[in-house]
């Protein structure tokens, strides 16, 4: 399927309210150019490095969603250019992104990544440790928390919904207090094989690669 059908098929199945970002990590640019053109705007990279050559050739309306995990030494590469960084994942790199942004008089805006699975493989801070990382937000001046995300263990179906609404739950619980710094705007949950549970479950956003740009070519060096 090409990239147009691919696109449009899924803005058409997915209600008007949840946002769509295209993971385009690996991807070519002539590729991302062609989803721009279907009407996307919201694309997902998973490395620092790729996502600034990127920034540079493509038209500066395109939202940059940083998805992967962001090391401290990389923060000053991104400031000013990442729409939303989908991976706060410590208290080490809060202060970090502070730092770096404060310093070019720019805001962040993040959402705080769970490790809903508690899973060792995953990056993400357990449940349990939310409430510690976000009185630390509000300590800050130039960041902005815009909800959560999450990657779930894999599993079937009941097992996906288990975790979904988990994560649900947690999103509505925060958005009953009202903190300096912290809203509850998006839930970044569900991606290629299991974003229709997600949104089911409550998720109004999204992050798919194959379901829009086919089958990710692995032999292909990554940046």
């Amino acid at each position: 399927m090409e990239i147009f059908e691919a696109y449009n098929k899924i803005k058409n199945e997915i209600p008007e309210d949840v946002t769509l970002v295209c993971v385009s990590k690996t991807r070519e640019i002539h590729e991302i150019k062609e989803a721009y053109d279907c009407g996307a705007r919201d694309f997902g990279e998973n490395k620092v490095q790729e996502l600034i050559e990127k920034y540079d050739s493509l038209s500066k309306d395109i939202r940059w969603h940083l998805i992967g995990h962001l090391q401290t030494n990389k923060v000053k590469y991104i400031v000013g250019k990442v729409h939303l960084i989908h991976s706060l994942d410590s208290i080490r790199l809060l202060r970090e992104i502070e730092k770096r942004y404060e310093s070019q008089g720019e805001i962040a805006n993040l959402l705080i990544q769970v490790n809903i699975g508690k899973e060792s493989s995953k990056t993400g801070i357990d449940a349990e440790e939310i409430d510690a990382l976000i009185k630390v937000c509000e300590e800050c001046n130039h960041i902005k928390i815009k909800g959560l995300m999450a990657t779930i263990p894999i599993g079937d179906e009941e097992e996906c919904k288990k975790y979904f609404i988990q994560m649900k739950t947690i999103f509505d619980n925060l958005k009953n207090y009202k903190y300096k710094n912290v809203t509850m705007e998006f839930l970044s949950l569900g991606m290629s094989g299991d974003f229709e549970i997600a949104i089911d479950a409550g998720s109004n956003m999204i992050r798919l690669g194959s379901n829009i740009f086919g089958k990710r070519d692995y032999k292909k060096s990554e940046v």
